[in-house]
């Protein structure tokens, strides 16, 4: 709630909710719509919305029987179910893609007074517990009057002419700043506004920022690059600011000169906070801007004089004290390459290193897109394009493509190319940009590839410069050549793990089935969960999946033994409780301390007559109309913890038509929400499947791929994936005779 109170802006509400709120808020589709002077609901922050959505509800109309204007008019939360959303929200054509998703859209209204809806795209599968919907009602009315309290301040402080224009004289709000959230205080100290899109590059000044710089206001509020301004003494400082509070989030203070038009320089504070999405990564930088000389008459040039900067934790700390350190040039390019250098000795895998230089980097160097090429059998290919995404990536796959030769050239000479003022713009038209860096990836005397940095505006590279990109080759060679060690090995044990589980299930005659299995994400873990589908001597079809402790090669290996000592002892004819008994003895004997959870489970086709014995393994669900329910199995220990203790077996039936899962608890299991609670939202979730796309309506075999696809899609989603998932999935279609 205080982080709420705190927000400035729509956009750092609806961020706030996302990243601060329950990890039930899954983010993705969410949105906040504010009332305009007409009564129209108009969407003004967003978050995983698709551009379709964008255009078609953009604005909604109160009468409307859209879920934002059913809950404004309605003056309640109005949750549509994950049935509703995977079928008419928001588009009935491409709804079915959305899997199992509740929506819930709550008015925000104050004193009678009606101010917006926010939208949230919640994670629960079935119903939605009455402590949840108190939570979400809560962060409705934190924001409903944050955003009132801003509202009125704006309102108080911008008087409209007729026409509806903004004071100030330049006629239009920039669209980043359409709703200026300036308080009283801060508008009258004479302080500016300024927002940084990191995703797309664009940044955007407010009337105020304009006169506080010294700078010509644009008629769009498009701010100017820092580099063409910010003095050249001190943009290095600004850059290793911005680097290190792009590497961690959150607030930061530094001070700079800017060149004013005429001659002169304006000595500025520029406070701000780096917002991150829901994944951890820089989005967003909004802040103030003030004029540190304000009432004096603006200094001309002073070449020994610099201001001090002041970052992340050190504003955060003191956020009234202004840091006067003294640093020189050099200090402040070492600052910024021990921030990249930090960000950079974070990441793990190869698209951690271009998400580092895709978050960081770019926005430190003020550089418009850098592209990414690796060495592989001997040529460059491109790897950052998948990172990148969104609008820009036709874009960058036309820039790659026009830059491969000069990449190619760079890395043959092991020597960095730089553009030279006024030859920026080449013979390939406006895509080529104004200016450009090339810089060949080598570690330890091996090639690693070659990074091409572009920018939007002419610039001279000199000879500090080019020592500081040269230098930051450095760094990202090393971390790629590390990364690309670390993908080739987790690529190698997963491969080992997948080798050791069955490349295809049997076809099964009156039974259909599917499975998955999905490696751990987290550093080298790699686990035991295995599944297998036999043929029994009697006829029957067992079902088995199991789940060895730990997560390492030794889990693996004895993954693989006691997968092969279970089927032995199963196709010798022991019912599943005798067959357990026996693999819990192997485990025993074998030279480990790893003990393992299974479940065995043998099924007649004929009749639908089923045996089963569990040790220690999360019990399979029954599927059955529409209705999920676990299995009553009493089960015993994990194998390996007493060989001496007998597991019972448990007989029940699978009529036809009926569905079993049977899984690894890395299904279920989330770091952020209790256990029971998971499982209860995936039953919820089996059973609206049962409902909408069952075997029965869609054929078993596609049926049951697609849930599994779902099951794992919930995943996939996650933050992080700590452990292995194994899932089994088995129908019966018809008996047999």
């Amino acid at each position: 709630m205080r982080l709420l109170l705190g927000c400035t802006s729509a956009a750092e509400l609806l961020g706030t909710v996302l990243a601060e709120g329950p990890g039930w808020i899954t983010g993705e589709g969410s949105a906040l719509y504010l009332l305009d002077s007409a009564g129209m609901l108009r969407l003004t922050a967003s978050h995983g919305l698709p551009d379709w959505a964008h255009e078609r509800y953009s604005t909604v109309d109160p009468a409307s029987d859209l879920p934002a204007a059913m809950a404004l008019r309605l003056r309640r939360p109005y949750l549509l179910s994950p049935e509703h959303t995977s079928v008419d929200y928001p588009n009935k054509n491409a709804g079915m893609g959305t899997g199992m998703v509740a929506v819930i859209t709550l008015p925000m209204i104050v004193d009678e007074r009606p101010v917006g809806v926010l939208a949230l795209a919640l994670a629960h599968r079935g119903t939605v517990p009455r402590r949840d919907l108190d939570v979400l009602e809560t962060i409705g009315e934190a924001c409903a009057h944050r955003l009132s309290h801003l509202l009125d301040h704006a309102d108080s402080r911008i008087p409209q002419d007729p026409a509806g224009a903004p004071p100030d004289g330049d006629g239009s709000r920039p669209a980043g700043l359409a709703h200026p959230m300036l308080s009283l205080a801060v508008r009258a100290a004479g302080h500016g506004a300024f927002e940084r899109d990191l995703v797309t590059g664009e940044s955007y000044w407010d009337a105020a920022a304009f006169r506080v710089t010294g700078q010509p206001a644009t008629a769009d509020g498009t701010a100017p690059d820092l580099d063409r301004i910010v003095h050249p003494e001190d943009l290095p400082d600004v850059q290793a600011a911005l680097a290190e509070s792009l590497t961690t989030g959150g607030r930061y203070r530094i001070g700079y000169r800017v060149l004013r038009r005429g001659g002169g320089v304006a000595r500025i504070e520029e406070t701000g906070e780096v917002m991150l999405d829901v994944h951890g990564r820089p989005v967003r930088v909004a802040g103030l801007l003030s004029d540190r000389d304000q009432g004096r008459e603006h200094p001309r040039e002073h070449p020994g004089e610099r201001t001090g900067r002041q970052t992340g934790e050190q504003a955060a700390e003191h956020p009234g004290k202004q840091n006067e350190e003294q640093s020189t040039p050099a200090g402040a390019r070492t600052a910024l390459l021990l921030a990249l250098t930090r960000s950079l000795s974070r990441a793990v895998t190869v698209r951690d290193v271009t998400t580092a230089v895709t978050d960081v980097a770019r926005p430190a160097f003020g550089a418009a897109s850098i592209v990414l090429d690796l060495v592989d059998e001997g040529r460059l290919l491109p790897v950052s394009h998948t990172v990148y995404g969104g609008p820009r990536r036709t874009e960058l796959t036309r820039l790659a493509d026009l830059s491969e030769s000069v990449m190619q050239h760079a890395l043959t000479r092991s020597a960095p190319l730089f553009s030279e003022p006024g030859a920026g713009r080449g013979q390939y038209g406006p895509l080529t940009p104004a200016s450009w860096a090339v810089l060949p990836l080598v570690a330890s005397g091996r090639q690693v590839g070659s990074c091409l940095i572009t920018f939007s505006a002419e610039r001279a590279f000199g000879r500090e410069d080019r020592t500081l990109y040269s230098a930051f080759a450095g760094i990202l060679a090393q971390s790629l050549e590390r990364a690309r060690l670390y993908d080739t090995h987790h690529h190698r044990a997963t491969e080992l793990q997948r080798a050791m589980l069955p490349r295809t299930l049997p076809q099964l005659p009156g039974i259909a089935s599917a499975a998955r299995y999905l490696p751990s994400t987290e550093g080298m873990q790699i686990g035991g969960d295995w599944y297998d589908l036999l043929k029994l001597p009697d006829g029957r079809i067992g079902l088995v999946i199991g789940d060895v402790q730990g997560h390492n090669a030794e889990a693996t290996a004895v993954m693989g033994q006691l997968r092969s000592g279970l089927r032995a002892y199963a196709t010798d004819g022991h019912d599943p409780g005798a067959t357990l008994a026996r693999t819990s003895r192997l485990l025993t004997e074998l030279d480990t301390d790893l003990f393992a959870t299974c479940l065995f489970l043998a099924l007649d086709p004929a009749d639908g007559a089923l045996t089963a014995a569990r040790a220690g393994h999360p019990a399979p669900v029954r599927i059955a109309d529409a209705k999920a329910v676990e299995l009553d199995l009493p089960g015993g220990p994990p194998l390996g913890v007493d060989p001496g203790q007998p597991y019972p077996l448990t007989v029940g039936r699978l009529a036809v038509g009926e569905t079993l899962l049977a899984y690894t608890d890395g299904l279920v299991e989330d770091r952020e929400e209790d256990y029971d609670e998971s499982v209860q939202r995936m039953l919820g979730g089996l059973e609206l499947w049962a409902r909408q796309t069952g075997p029965t309506r869609a054929g078993a075999a596609p049926a049951l791929e697609r849930l599994a696809d779902l099951l794992t899609l919930n995943v996939t989603e996650r933050r992080s994936q700590p452990d292995d998932v194994a899932l089994l999935l088995l129908h019966r279609t018809s008996p047999l005779p």
